[in-house]
């Protein structure tokens, strides 16, 4: 009997890679993908697995892998799949040679995500196709079955997942792992090198792969038929499948595990023996603007919502007119987003609060600069965004504009697409600040290395990104490097910066404190007896502190970090620092 283990859907993902004989992994860390390739790390004797600067570069090295005859992977979500894009397409016009599967993670509900979007639509749009599986097993043996597909239609295949599918857990059995053999190398011209000439040509060939998937697509296992109660009939995908399961058991189903290209036949024939016919999928109406394009009467988005998460009790509630009663929430303290104490972040806005500036925000843990009491980050658009988005104030309205504004980036960020829009506004002579706030990791997603941290994903030891150097390389004189707790010297200069006219950059250099590395020996205490109740060690928000009732004030010692913020910013000496 074979082993089995119950593993999270990213894990299962990795299993499934592992058992396939995939020998090239890459990815960046993004919620709720991230876990798939610190499992992938298990498997290092078998394979090669990176953290690649950013979607683009990790979809261009699974590309290479697969050209060269291997099977490869590229793990991302939603958004970084944006960034894949510009490769996907034309990979899906080349074509594979070793089998290329890309695993994208939707994330309904915006639990970690700046917004919402289906991958299906995307897929469609590359005319990619795509399996959805709906448990942790099916995880596993659709990242397997991809590759098969992948390398039979000569095609990058998409395994598109949730955060629920991603973080729930499920029973999987374990297999051997199959080593595949490595597929030929043939210089092919016409196939692997896309000018307009040769992609015109395989614009046909691609057209003609989909029709052959869609009609293979009726008979394909993964895509399966359940007839109980012909009054009501649902199509399904993915997780919505195990809600229509547990709220309907009697209902007729179609689960379609390739949700792209769809199986027609079998939709019809399904269609043909319900009498109602619902279609529940999570974000876009993609199988129901289909299904309803072949003239075949369902229901859809009129039942159930375009955002968020799906669950059972809607299923109950909008399909059955089934209101279930619910209970009173168990009074929980309220836990909002808030930055960790002794983040190097909360210092560094601390003096922009204080200084009046306003900050071009980017994509990581100091997003949360926007929320009170510090709300010194007036924008968040996506990775790299901040430095591109204050060069076009700076070009829209005039330097003196920006003397208000700064952009601040994280060092993983800067990595991914950061410096591209730092070379540009070089480039384009801009004017501005950028403060890169660097924190020594990928913080946001669970501390993941980068260029940067001098350590790659498989634990070895590496060169690292020198980002100072970098930034005067190309060309910027005014490079500064500073503690970011360091407050004197991080004001003086900030003023001194965004009075220049031409670039300049602060690096705020300071770990992560919830990095394994940092050793604390230091705790801040609150004197009572010198307390002037002027609550400025409060200001920055620091979740350690809170204000007695006679409005001095008290530090949890369990969580203080002794970063020593609050001691720097009270003027009467009330705190001060103790061994840890």
């Amino acid at each position: 009997m074979k082993e089995k283990k119950i593993m999270l859907g990213n894990e299962a993902i990795a299993r499934g890679a592992y058992e396939a004989g995939v020998k090239v992994s890459a990815a960046y860390p993004g919620t709720p993908s991230t876990e798939i390739s610190e499992n992938m790390v298990q498997y290092k004797d078998s394979l090669y697995c990176e953290w690649s600067p950013n979607e683009k570069v990790a979809t261009e090295v699974a590309i290479g892998a697969s050209i060269s005859g291997v099977r490869s992977m590229a793990s991302m979500k939603h958004v970084g799949f944006n960034v894949a894009a510009d490769p996907l397409y034309t990979a899906a016009y080349i074509g594979v040679n070793g089998g290329m599967v890309m695993i994208v993670a939707d994330d309904p509900g915006m639990y970690s995500s700046q917004n919402e979007q289906d991958t299906r639509q995307i897929a469609r749009a590359a005319q990619v196709p795509v399996l959805e599986p709906s448990d942790s097993a099916e995880a596993k043996e659709f990242t397997k079955l991809a590759f098969d597909y992948s390398e039979k239609y000569d095609t990058p295949v998409i395994v598109r997942t949730t955060t629920r599918l991603a973080h729930s857990q499920g029973l999987v059995e374990l297999c051997d792992r199959v080593e595949v053999e490595d597929k030929p190398y043939e210089k092919n011209i016409a196939k692997n090198v896309m000018m307009p000439g040769n992609a015109i040509k395989r614009h046909v060939v691609v057209e003609k792969r989909m029709k052959d998937m869609a009609e293979d697509a009726n008979s394909m296992d993964i895509n399966v038929t359940e007839y109980n109660d012909t009054s009501i009939g649902i199509i399904t995908s993915g997780i919505p499948y195990t809600y229509v399961k547990e709220a309907m058991p009697n209902a007729s189903v179609l689960k379609l595990g390739m949700v792209h290209p769809l199986p027609r036949k079998q939709i019809e024939e399904f269609a043909s023996k319900v009498d109602r016919l619902i279609i529940f999928e999570e974000l876009e109406p993609v199988i129901e603007e289909q299904v309803k394009s072949w003239g075949i009467k369902a229901e859809g988005k009129e039942l159930f919502t375009l955002q968020g998460e799906y669950s059972a009790t809607m299923l109950r509630k909008n399909l059955l007119g089934i209101k279930q009663e619910t209970k009173a929430a168990a009074q929980v303290p309220a836990r909002p987003p808030i930055l960790c104490p002794g983040c190097p972040h909360r210092s560094v806005f601390s003096v922009l609060k204080k200084l009046k500036i306003h900050a071009a925000g980017d994509i990581g843990c100091y997003t949360l600069g926007a929320v009170a009491p510090l709300s010194v980050v007036d924008t968040t658009i996506c990775m790299g965004a901040s430095i591109s988005s204050l060069h076009g104030m700076e070009k829209g309205k005039g330097s003196d504009y920006v003397r208000d504004w700064v952009a601040v980036i994280g060092d993983s960020t800067f990595m991914h697409t950061g410096m591209n829009s730092l070379v540009n506004m070089v480039y384009n002579q801009g004017t501005g600040t950028v403060i890169i706030l660097d924190n020594s990791t990928t913080g946001m997603t669970g501390h993941q290395d980068h260029a940067a941290t001098g350590k790659t994903l498989q634990g070895d030891v590496t060169k690292a990104v020198n980002i100072p150097m970098f930034c005067k390389s190309i060309g910027i004189e005014h490079v500064y490097e500073i503690n970011a707790f360091d407050l004197p010297e991080l004001e003086k200069r900030i003023k001194e910066e965004v009075a220049r006219e031409d670039i300049s950059v602060i690096i705020t250099k300071s770990p992560c404190v919830l990095l394994k590395s940092n050793h604390f020996t230091k705790k801040c205490k609150p004197l009572s007896e010198e307390c002037k109740k002027c609550g400025a060690c409060l200001k920055p928000g620091c979740p350690a502190l809170t204000k007695n009732e006679d409005g001095t004030i008290d530090i949890d010692m369990t969580m203080c970090n002794g970063c020593g913020l609050c001691r720097q910013l009270c003027k009467f000496d009330a705190i001060e620092e103790v061994d840890a």
